[in-house]
């Protein structure tokens, strides 16, 4: 009789937990409007719209290879499935054009489209929650004066229960928290302002916070590094492996114009970043640096000695194992590892790396380099293989790739070799495995990330407010 009672007593909790999850779980659509017209957008609203879009690389994610901007249908792969991201221009049946501000408004701060329906966490609403109204009016604005595309993105390919939208809002239950930016009370308006758009429309946490098994960046571990597309995302909290440490000015440049001379190229998923970050007054940017420039902290004495040291040496840096011809060589800076590391640096990188032309156009001091210091390889053979493509529209940093030229064990020793040389860290564990994993997983598509993205406006003047 107690078993009967008990099992009673669990079905009954059982159900009320069910009714009170789809309570939770349960959103009314939100009535359809007819799209309105774009000549009734204040243009100066819209105007601040295209800059807060670009400060949350709108266009990077909306806008597949080939296709029309805004118009979605980009592949995010995620450990769960692919994701297809959705059409966000005004087309009024495939893309947002029946939706009301207030619909739009409520897909930023709670991840629910018009129609009722959580949103994937791809779309990162855990930290555009954050956003306010007056800028998620401003964004509003601008998408809806935007070239309305007519586009159905392809179906996501998730597994069951995933694909069940309802699923979302337990993930939600556990790791969203809804609401807007409150500024702290013990920092200035630029660090206010910075925190509001790094954790905010910026989404950096969104890569640099390594994630826990279900997707959720870890709470714990905030700008502690992460992965991104096959690259590092580094630590942007104590844990930077920058070995000259980062200053609210060297973060302002390295944001606005996607390099700095003492730190390195953008490259990856951070290139669009960059391209659209310099396209929006260098104030955000500036702001951006302050807030994140805290979040590292000031560096300890060891790691000031060692840039102190580092920059001391920047005009007697020596260069590379220089092969004139067989059997002579010149001494390279430290010992190298294995001599053919030493001959392969030699042949395909000191005469930009070492030579002493500064960046922009010269190749970056390695012992400089953050990639160096970091705790995997990936950012290093992404760039040895790939190279760094030309900026789309405008001048920067280049390199050739030699995916052609080097083989994956050709690599593996430049790698060592590089480790060796140019940080004070271990050698990085059984690179083989990520060399071969990258060069067969890297796709034309994903090739894109290794330059400024399309559609990213090279600066103001290329930035539309209308159509």
């Amino acid at each position: 009789m107690r078993f009967v009672r008990l099992v009673v007593v669990l079905l009954l909790v059982g159900g009320l937990g069910l009714l009170g999850f789809l309570a939770y779980a349960w959103k009314p659509a939100i009535a359809a409007i007819d799209p309105p017209a774009p000549a009734g957008f204040d243009p100066d609203l819209v105007r601040r719209g295209a800059d807060l879009a670009a400060i949350g690389n709108c266009n990077v994610c909306h806008t597949a290879p080939g296709g029309e901007i805004f118009a979605g249908g980009l592949a995010l792969p995620t450990p769960f499935g692919t994701i297809h991201s959705t059409n966000i221009t005004p087309d009024p049946d495939t893309g947002i054009g029946r939706w009301s501000e207030a619909a739009f408004g409520r897909s930023m701060r709670s991840g629910v489209d018009r129609e009722g329906r959580h949103l994937y966490p791809a779309f990162p609403y855990d930290h555009f929650t954050l956003v306010t109204d007056e800028d998620n009016r401003a964004l509003y604005a601008y998408l809806m004066t935007r070239k309305p595309v007519r586009a159905e993105p392809p179906a996501n390919a998730l597994p069951f229960p995933l694909n069940i939208r309802m699923a979302v809002a337990g993930w939600k239950l556990l790791f969203f928290r809804e609401g807007v930016y409150e500024a702290a009370a013990d920092k200035d308006e630029v660090w206010n302002r910075g925190a509001y758009l790094a954790e905010g429309l910026g989404h950096c946490g969104a890569c640099h916070t390594p994630r826990n098994a279900l997707g959720a960046e870890k709470r714990d571990s905030h700008f502690a590094g992460g992965e991104a597309e096959g690259w590092t995302a580094y630590a942007l909290n104590p844990q930077s492996p920058a070995p000259i440490p980062w200053t609210v000015d060297s973060l302002t440049h390295y944001l606005k114009q996607g390099w700095e001379q003492r730190h390195g190229v953008a490259r990856g998923p951070m290139a669009p970043v960059n391209a659209n970050l310099g396209a929006v007054p260098e104030a955000e940017s500036r702001a951006i640096a302050t807030y994140v420039a805290s979040t590292m902290g000031e560096p300890d004495p060891a790691r000031t000695r060692r840039g102190a040291d580092l920059l001391a040496e920047e005009t007697s840096h020596a260069p590379g194992v220089l092969v004139a011809s067989a059997g002579s060589q010149t001494a390279p800076p430290s010992p190298p590892p294995n001599e053919r590391g030493a001959a392969i640096y030699a042949a395909a990188c000191s005469s930009c790396h070492d030579a002493g032309r500064p960046l922009p156009y010269g190749g970056l001091r390695l012992d400089h380099s953050s990639a160096m210091y970091g705790p995997t390889p990936a950012n290093p053979i992404n760039v040895i293989l790939y190279g760094l493509p030309a900026p789309e529209g405008e001048s920067g940093p280049i390199m050739p790739g030699f995916s052609g030229a080097l083989r994956n064990e050709d690599v593996v020793d430049l790698l060592a070799y590089l480790r060796a040389t140019f940080s004070d860290q271990p050698p990085w564990s059984d690179p083989a495995v990520l060399v071969e994993e990258i060069r067969t997983n890297r796709t034309e598509t994903e090739l894109r990330s290794l330059g400024t993205a399309s559609n990213a406006p090279a600066n103001p003047s290329k930035r539309e407010t209308g159509w």
